[in-house]
């Protein structure tokens, strides 16, 4: 290993043998390499035509100094580290990234809006620095493939300054090799407009809004456009469409999107700056961040009413006359017209025994032919002249399988008579006992039984007759069941008993027989819910309250935590909520994020539960999640009645989370209106400073909110007051061309809000 400067030079003699490819980018191809003497993972960048070529060697290996070294002095986070060159074969030798480029994540893995957030400031974090160094760095090539992730998914940019590497003899050859290297979609319009190859640091702006929407949406832009395609759309002001961006994206993203919006504008100059776009970012992520109180996957479950797959499908086909089926043999080449003579044979009950060995599309018999019209006499036909009773279809149909779906009493008597097995199943492991029990047939259940059915019989998923039958109201047939000692705690596949199935569906009546059957109350199934978790999720008063009398435990926590109270509040069942806490639930009893029920009652808004749990004595300004209490989530979460409630209940305005967000930064920042007015009204400091320094006018300003900057403004706040950065809320809203509230934040404009809060005075009314 030589050195030149500061700057290692490596040999390919200093690494392994192993060079692993592992990417081809837009200066040359990526290998992972071990280092010998130090132990140490690196990847090296090679231009391919080098790797090959030594006769490029000294004249590249010059060049390719002159850049490293500028690189290496790069110190910063976000930015790839540079640990020297390699002069054998020519590249560059940098930190290795577990993670790889974000590209590859993009297209691989489906990501958390949080993540998304995290990765686009931290973007915004590297190009800060390099446009802040003297003279400016400018990347002109950022691209999610020159965006590289470490091991815990954060960011550090790669492939800047490079372009020295590539000599462009005109505008047009750039554009085509721009094309080649899958950067075109990033160049912006001013490119293809102007004679100039760069608009300077706005070029970089451009290229890292159309990353956002990448990053937004997973998804690769103007898909299926040749190069003069992308280059018409951009140069006309066409971008990305929104609509990609997925509907179900948190309340932040509406600001990520404008940010994204400013950052593609088609004229340079309108394009914000990475100081400014930092700001935003900084905000934005950590927004996204803040609780979202859902409980565990347990509850978000909703339980998908059990039926057999083909039910109703070969019966009603079975039971179609002639003129309307057609049954090809197997090797379909039965014609229709031997078909129809066939029919008419089976018909007139000139059954045979080469007629009975015949199977039809998917295995149909005759014999389930005539179990599914029905007709006694046929089937005595079939049987007499040697058809299997047991003869199953593809699906795994028997006669007595259809004729139980078909609620046919005599017929299942005269099959099970002629030895059909009562205990054969479907292939999907549903018995005759199963479909009975699926339809409510008592008479037919009891048949069954008495000829000796598997009571407990399990299908594919592990449910039993008695778990259909409850989960369908069927306490005839659950009472036939039991009467033959079916289990009431047996356990299908999920550990659900029959009894949290009853207690879903609301079956009061089948909750009464199952725990006068000894059915576990307090059995816990995956996530370790139980049957009072669920009649209180779902608002089932009279099961809730049977399972209390019947010794229910109130306080039971889940795999999360949530008690049975969690689960009304949540819900805004509040009649239940009353009786669990009448019946001793904890009102205070935190869940594995620390939220209480009034937590959960307040990010939902359901002020009836909010005034029940503090009339039980519920601590308002209890903290959870990131020290977060019930005001901050009915504030972020824009539930203006809750926050009136929980105010009115003597709720702390000014108590701060582990950000330094009160819930008056939150209102201003979700530009609720009426909350706003609520909290300044309960006495919310309009001048608490969060860890990035902004005030509530702050937010305001970024925003562009002028109907709650004049309310901030009107309680005299400290208006010069500045952020971590140096910025005032007047700064803030100019460098980010905030015209709507420049003049308010000036003095230019009037800045009384009475008619702003006799507006809205009606509305605060109804709070």
């Amino acid at each position: 290993m030589a050195s030149f400067s500061t700057l290692n030079v490596f040999s390919k003699e200093d690494f392994e043998e192993n060079w692993t490819k592992i990417g081809t980018g837009s200066f040359g191809q990526v290998f992972k390499v071990k280092h010998r003497l130090w132990r140490t993972i690196y990847a090296i960048k090679c231009c391919p035509v080098i790797f090959y070529d030594s006769s490029f060697h000294r004249k590249s290996l010059q060049c390719l100094m002159e850049e490293a070294e500028k690189m290496e002095k790069i110190k910063f986070q976000h930015v790839v580290p540079i640990y020297g060159i390699c002069d054998s074969p020519e590249g560059i030798v940098m930190e290795y990234m577990d993670n790889g480029s974000l590209e590859k994540q993009l297209a691989s893995q489906q990501m958390s809006w949080s993540l998304k957030f995290q990765l686009i400031h931290e973007i915004a974090l590297g190009m800060n620095f390099l446009h802040s160094m003297k003279p400016p760095l400018l990347h002109l090539d950022l691209k999610p493939g020159n965006i590289l992730l470490d091991e815990h998914f954060h960011v550090k940019i790669s492939d800047f300054g490079l372009s020295k590497w590539m000599d462009h003899s005109s505008k047009m050859d750039y554009i085509e090799k721009s094309a080649i290297r899958g950067t075109l979609s990033y160049i912006p319009p001013e490119i293809f407009l102007q004679n100039s190859r760069t608009s300077g640091s706005k070029h970089d702006i451009y290229s890292f809004g159309i990353v956002v929407w990448e990053i937004l949406t997973q998804k690769k832009p103007y898909p299926g456009a040749n190069m003069m395609g992308v280059i018409v759309k951009v140069a006309a002001g066409k971008r990305p469409p929104l609509e990609e961006i997925p509907e179900n994206r948190p309340q932040e993203c509406e600001q990520m999107i404008n940010l994204m919006q400013r950052c593609w504008e088609q004229i340079p100059g309108q394009r914000p700056c990475f100081a400014d776009i930092t700001i935003e970012t900084d905000m934005l992520m950590s927004l996204v961040k803040f609780p979202i109180v859902a409980p565990c996957s347990s509850d978000k479950e909703t339980l998908i009413r059990k039926a057999s797959n083909k039910s109703t499908t070969s019966s009603s086909r079975l039971s179609q006359n002639n003129e309307h089926c057609s049954f090809p043999s197997d090797n379909s080449e039965t014609c229709e017209s031997e078909t129809n003579f066939l029919f008419h044979l089976i018909q007139n009950n000139r059954i045979t025994s080469e007629h009975v060995s015949m199977t039809f599309e998917n295995r149909y018999t005759i014999l389930h032919f005539a179990v599914g019209r029905g007709d006694l006499e046929m089937v005595r036909s079939a049987l007499s002249n040697g058809a299997d009773v047991n003869a199953q279809t593809v699906s795994g149909y028997t006669p007595l399988i259809i004729s139980v779906q078909k609620r046919a009493l005599d017929m299942c008597a005269f099959l099970i008579e002629k030895h059909a097995d009562v205990n054969l199943p479907d292939e999907d492991r549903w018995s005759p006992l199963h479909f009975a029990a699926q339809n409510g047939d008592d008479r037919i259940t009891r048949l069954l039984l008495d000829h000796h059915a598997y009571v407990n019989a399990v299908e594919h998923d592990d449910w039993t007759p008695l778990h259909l039958a409850c989960q369908n109201g069927f306490e005839n047939v659950a009472r036939v069941l039991i009467l033959h000692h079916a289990d009431p705690n047996i356990q299908e596949k999920e550990k659900k008993n029959p009894l949290h199935i009853a207690a879903y569906y609301g079956h009061f009546s089948l909750v009464k027989l199952l725990i006068n059957q000894r059915a576990n109350v307090n059995a816990k199934q995956n996530g370790w819910r139980t049957p009072l978790h669920i009649a209180s999720e779902k608002g089932h008063y009279r099961v809730v309250q049977h399972l209390i009398k019947s010794g229910a435990v109130v306080n039971s926590q889940d795999n999360c935590q949530y008690s049975s109270l969690h689960m009304a509040g949540l819900k805004g069942n509040n009649l239940i909520c009353k009786y669990l806490i009448q019946h001793g639930a904890n009102v205070d009893l935190k869940t594995v994020q620390g939220w209480t029920p009034l937590h959960l009652a307040s990010y939902k808004g359901h002020v009836d539960v909010i005034q029940t749990l503090k009339n039980s004595l519920a601590k308002l300004d209890i903290r959870g999640d990131m020290e977060w209490t019930p005001l901050h989530l009915a504030t972020r979460y824009g539930q203006d009645a809750a926050v009136s409630q929980l105010l009115k209940a003597g709720a702390e305005p000014n108590v701060v989370e582990a950000s330094g967000w009160t819930p008056l930064h939150l209102a201003v920042q979700l530009g609720s209106f009426l909350s706003v007015i609520q909290l300044i009204q309960h006495k919310a400091d309009v001048n608490a400073r969060n860890r990035f320094g902004w005030t509530p006018l702050h937010l305001a300003a970024l925003n562009g909110n002028g109907t709650i900057v004049k309310i901030l403004l009107k309680e005299n706040p400290e208006i010069n007051s500045q952020d971590a950065h140096g910025y005032t809320p007047l700064q803030i809203a100019i460098r980010n061309k905030k015209d709507s509230v420049i003049g308010l934040l000036d003095g230019t404009e009037s800045t009384r809000a009475s008619s702003s809060f006799s507006a809205v005075a009606p509305e605060m009314d109804k709070l």
